[in-house]
């Protein structure tokens, strides 16, 4: 599956206007799911919890859920539940390799708030 034409059965179509993922993200993501072997998409939740109300959860996952947002940004194909999808919109995924402070950060314009850490933020 290579592009959104080949829609999962159950999954809605979504664009860049709710996520997007830079070129580096999108390497780092490709070469974790080759390192781990397993799951095709990258599932993108919001949760209740970090030092700023709201945190930010990522895993590797093989299938959506019905009702599930699927985003394909620079090759990366991310999942979005509805919920999350009123958190996220306009928001970008990056990835530093940087020593101190590398790792990914999420960039939300709807973010009143976040932590240096860019994992928890709130509205």
């Amino acid at each position: 599956m290579n592009d959104l034409a080949e829609l999962p059965p159950g999954l809605l179509q979504g664009n860049e206007k709710l996520v997007k993922v830079t070129e580096p993200a999108a390497h780092k993501i490709s070469q974790l799911i080759q390192r781990e072997g397993s799951g095709e998409f990258l599932r993108i939740r919001i949760t209740g919890g970090g030092c700023n109300g709201l945190s930010y959860k990522m895993k590797f996952v093989d299938a959506g859920k019905s009702g599930d947002i699927m985003v394909l940004s620079e090759g990366a194909r991310l999942l979005v539940d509805s919920k999350t999808a009123l958190y996220l919109r306009g928001t970008t995924l990056e990835f530093s390799d940087k020593l101190v402070g590398g790792g990914f950060k999420f960039s939300n314009p709807n973010a009143k708030a976040s932590c240096s850490c860019g994992e928890s933020f709130n509205l």
